[in-house]
């Protein structure tokens, strides 16, 4: 357990405590010192109908950056809760992303209703934003920043930051724009603070600008500020003009957004709201779950085809059955194991610059050599259990090669198709390579044991 959660945790059992003992007082003096992302998880594991009170024991100032901190379900229920004038100066004073991110979580009648009350400045920021694509930089931006000009000298500049630096996501990056709001260059507060009083702006700023469109995925946005070590990224519309900065906070939930539905789409979990998965009830669970396990169950199905279609060999030698289970189960895991490593090598972008080809044939080499390397042990163990039947050992050692082979090529292969099908690769997850594989892994030994049964007639 993180130090914070720790925190989160002593706070909220002491919280508890005080409120079912009307101690208001007392409430408010703990939770001044506590930071507000604690104070939000302490709030979060109250029971319901204690988070309210608790929350409305929060000074104004306080209680909209804990708000913010919130699960989604804590936030719709607190709405719930509060009264109709704390509900609209508490989503009125939210920054303009976090608003955003609020109302994709509620019903589309709540989200009407609050837009129709909001300011009217607030109201046209908050429905450009939501305008946008969803899971795009436009809907992850935020329009909190400071924009400067030209023209002004290093000493209005400060200026300009002292007054707008309370209502400003970020001062650290300062932002540079022309009459029509393009986008021309930015500042670092550093430079800016360095530069002589009298210095113009355009003398000391940085024109080669790395900015993002208002259309680009959220995940290569958290790559644009990786790559750069950005602190917070500009966010241009099609005409170049500046509306909007994405700043390093947001991009790591987005990363650990991404991480999750990838998590479930390898682990064959249905994607669904993945931040509350563990507050969902059993149906809901259950729905998510069943959707690919159905589909995996008929994928496996062949399986049971390709057995029940090469019966006659197993008549003959009945010991072959005995090594199917460790020769499907070699090439699942061999296949999840490139599987794995080629879908975290497209996410991370390192895959790149090997390219698909040198991919696909760098995981066929290693399907190869593990295959060789398993067979040194596999056929020794398989002759003595099948009582030195050859037949049986040599059927499993050259079946082994080919299954891991194959698995490993198919491992590689399929989340590379996806990805140039523009499908999520991590769709083509472990358990899909695992049943494709148990398919192939059975029709591939159990035609190699007849072609050598038909060989050795009097094997078995």
């Amino acid at each position: 357990m993180s130090e914070g959660s720790a925190v989160a945790e002593v706070v909220a059992r002491q919280l508890e405590s005080l409120l079912e003992a009307s101690n208001y007082d007392g409430a408010k003096l703990l939770m001044q010192p506590v930071q507000p992302v604690d104070a939000a998880e302490a709030i979060g594991t109250l029971p319901r109908t204690l988070q309210a009170l608790a929350f409305r024991l929060l000074p104004k100032d306080e209680a909209i950056e804990v708000y913010e901190y919130l699960e989604p379900s804590v936030q719709q229920s607190l709405l719930e809760r509060l009264r109709s004038g704390e509900v609209l100066e508490l989503v009125e004073e939210m920054s303009p992303d976090d608003r955003v991110r609020l109302f994709d979580e509620l019903p589309a009648k709540v989200v009407r209703r609050l837009l129709a009350e909001l300011s009217p400045s607030e109201r046209r920021v908050t429905a450009q934003m939501l305008g946008y694509e969803a899971e795009t930089a436009g809907r992850l931006m935020t329009n909190e920043f400071i924009d400067l000009k030209e023209f002004h000298s290093a000493a209005q500049a400060l200026e300009i930051v002292r007054r707008r630096a309370r209502e400003t996501e970020t001062i650290y990056s300062l932002y540079i724009t022309d009459a029509s709001r393009h986008l021309s260059g930015m500042l670092s507060l550093r430079d800016l603070v360095t530069a002589e009083p009298e210095e113009r702006i355009g003398d000391v700023m940085t024109r080669e600008v790395v900015s993002i469109s208002t259309d680009t995925d959220q995940e290569e946005v958290a790559r644009v500020i990786q790559r750069y070590d950005f602190l917070a990224v500009p966010v241009v519309d099609r005409e170049q003009r500046l509306v909007g900065i994405v700043t390093v906070d947001d991009v790591i939930d987005v990363i650990q957004q991404e991480a999750t539905r990838d998590l479930y789409a390898a682990g064959a979990v249905q994607a669904g709201d993945e931040d509350d998965y563990f507050q969902s009830n059993l149906f809901t669970v259950a729905r998510r779950r069943v959707v690919w396990l159905l589909v995996l169950l008929l994928a496996n199905s062949g399986t049971a085809a390709v057995i029940a279609s090469e019966d006659a060999v197993l008549k003959k030698v009945v010991v072959l059955a005995a090594f199917i289970p460790l020769l499907i189960g070699t090439g699942g895991n061999v296949g999840a194991q490139s599987s794995t490593v080629v879908i975290r090598g497209l996410s991370t972008q390192r895959l790149q610059a090997l390219g698909p080809a040198l991919a696909i044939g760098r995981e066929l080499v290693a399907g190869a050599l593990l295959g060789l390397l398993m067979l040194l042990v596999v056929v020794p163990w398989a002759a003595y259990v099948s009582h030195w039947n050859w037949l049986v050992a040599a059927a499993a050692g050259i079946s082994l090669v080919a299954i891991t082979t194959l698995a490993a090529t198919a491992g590689a292969a399929l989340p590379l198709l996806f990805n140039r099908l523009g499908l999520d690769p991590a769709l083509m997850s472990a358990p899909f390579i695992a049943t494709a594989t148990d398919v192939a892994g059975v029709f591939i030994y159990l035609h190699t044991a007849g072609w050598l049964l038909n060989r050795m007639p009097d094997a078995g």
